[in-house]
């Protein structure tokens, strides 16, 4: 079993460790703690008065919950087809919950690549596939951001970023942040993209890393990264036209909707807002999309907290502060507190089958 799950002992009692349902208590506190925070700060109760709660907010709110469903499934059928059919749709959803649920809560040293090998590991994919669908789904993941942030900056200017800016130099730590983490992307993609079209010669340079002094200490992990990339170039290329067509379809599919639900909920609750308004709709995605980069690496369970503090900086020109928190509160309703609370219920009956089928394994060998 070792051998199957690419992790260490000690690495796989951390990722178990990371994906406790108890862990749910420290996002939902930062986050609704923050939330809190800003209403007693910023409320405006005349801010208040104007939304509408007539049709519109529940019309847009369960728009944004279809489309976060939708979105959810779009990622089920890309594991099915990451997969070759090894996994069911139905399976796939399963696993995507408890994906997303481990991005959720876990924190920063695991990270959602050890947490997805070892879920899919448990699920009796061989080796080669495990870490080839991992490192797959970080290349066209990469892809997707490398591609489309700097178009959505080139088409609308340095306000995508922050609003009300004219130039470059009216971003500040915003513009500086966004340059480092799409830096990362760059760096981060790249490795794993030349590691499957030239796994030798990448394989060869990730060794030459481990052996710099300070990174001494980490030789073991980035030897391992060099080896999965080595099986991952294998197992990828050897996949049809149709399999990599199907992959970087559904992930961009996933990625857009997933930053449509922002613009949805903001909908909600912000009238004059309207599909007809081209230029509007794509503000308001290239906000969520680079939001949504800077904000990856907060060194909180899933961003909470962060992310509730920097929303409403994002979108002032759209939503008041006055009623920013509150909009805040709809979208992680919509598309973050649900999967705490269907993990809680999911990974204890999923660990319980992994339990079981463990030592009906270590019976079957006995005997």
């Amino acid at each position: 079993m070792e051998s199957r799950n690419n992790i260490e002992n000690g690495d796989e009692e951390k990722v178990l460790n990371s994906i406790k349902t108890s862990r749910i208590v420290i996002p939902l506190l930062l986050g609704i703690g923050v939330i809190l925070l800003l209403v007693w700060k910023q409320f405006d109760i005349d801010e208040f008065n104007k939304i509408n709660w007539g049709g519109r907010v529940l019309y847009f709110t369960l728009l944004a919950i279809f489309t976060y469903l939708v979105r959810h499934l779009v990622l089920s059928y890309r594991l099915k087809v990451l997969s070759n059919d090894h996994f069911s749709l139905a399976k796939s959803t399963e696993l995507i919950t408890i994906w997303e649920f481990a991005s959720a809560v876990s924190p920063t040293s695991i990270g959602g690549s050890a947490v997805s090998l070892f879920l899919l590991a448990q699920e009796k994919l061989s080796a080669a596939k495990t870490v080839a669908l991992v490192v797959y789904s970080i290349v066209a993941d990469s892809i997707f951001f490398i591609v489309s942030l700097p178009i959505l900056y080139f088409m609308l200017g340095p306000e995508s970023i922050r609003p009300d800016a004219s130039s470059f130099s009216d971003l500040g730590g915003y513009g500086l942040t966004f340059i480092l983490v799409y830096i990362f992307i760059v760096l981060y993609g790249a490795l794993f993209t030349f590691g499957i079209l030239q796994p030798r010669l990448i394989k060869g340079i990730i060794k030459s890393i481990a052996k710099i002094p300070f990174l001494k200490r980490f030789e073991a992990s980035i030897n391992k990264t060099a080896e999965d990339i080595i099986i991952s170039s294998k197992e990828i290329t050897a996949q049809p036209f149709g399999f990599h067509f199907k992959v970087f379809v559904t992930t961009f599919i996933a990625w857009v909707l997933r930053f449509f639900a922002i613009t949805l909920v903001i909908m909600a609750l912000v009238s004059g807002i309207e599909f007809s308004n081209g230029h509007d709709q794509l503000l308001l995605y290239a906000r969520s999309e680079i939001m949504h980069s800077i904000t990856q690496f907060s060194p909180t369970p899933g961003g909470a907290g962060v992310t509730e503090l920097l929303f409403g900086g994002f979108y002032s020109d759209y939503i008041s502060s006055g009623i920013s928190s509150l909009v805040a509160l709809l979208w992680r309703l919509v598309t973050y507190y649900p999967y705490l609370i269907i993990g809680a219920f999911i990974i204890p009956n999923w660990i319980r089958k992994i339990w079981i089928r463990r030592r009906q394994d270590r019976t079957t060998e006995v005997s």
